[in-house]
């Protein structure tokens, strides 16, 4: 299951994110480095809906593609983050917040799954909830400007990643708690 189609389009996801943060080191006017990423960004995200769909429909999914997904997830999203703070369109504790976050949670879901308990830390709602709001607001701050002369995307942006950090918060107590009484357990 290593060479399915939607495992290739996650592997393409992960390939993708150095061409995203490379557009940044291309001699273009900043617009349209900021057009470019937020474009690739675009693109790139959608294969996460689109390897999941079609893993679904082909019937190829498999234990590694559902370990792979959020590892690309997790690769995507960190590296806009680092791309937005070296460019001042992020606060580096809102950064630390949510790649700390992924961080501490990816090492609970391993810790789980060795004690056997893996169940207790399966997404929910407000993990997917984080994840989209992260996912709107990045290619808002990578476009920084006015969308259609109307959008303010860095004021929207700021907005929706101060949500995603709320959620990424509530989130990880959410997580944490339902694996303490495992945890607890093991260690007695």
């Amino acid at each position: 299951m290593f060479f399915t189609l939607p495992t290739l389009l996650t592997w393409a996801r992960i390939v993708a994110i150095p061409l995203i943060v490379g557009v940044f080191y291309l001699e273009l006017a900043p617009a349209h480095q900021n057009l470019f990423a937020t474009v690739l960004f675009i693109l790139v995200a959608l294969t996460d809906w689109l390897d999941g769909y079609l893993a679904r429909k082909l019937n190829q999914t498999s234990s590694f593609g559902a370990f792979l997904d959020p590892v690309a997830d997790k690769f995507l999203v960190c590296a806009a983050l680092l791309v937005l703070l070296e460019l001042g369109r992020v606060n580096a504790l809102v950064a630390f917040v949510i790649v700390g976050r992924e961080i501490a949670i990816s090492a609970l879901r391993e810790w789980m799954a060795q004690i056997g308990a893996s169940r207790s830390v399966a997404v929910h709602m407000v993990g997917k909830l984080k994840t989209t709001a992260q996912m709107v607001a990045i290619p808002f701050l990578l476009f920084d400007g006015r969308l259609f002369g109307l959008i303010d995307t860095r004021l929207w942006g700021t907005w929706l990643l101060y949500a995603a950090v709320v959620l990424t918060i509530w989130s990880m107590v959410y997580y944490l708690q339902k694996a303490l009484p495992e945890i607890r357990a093991k260690a007695k």
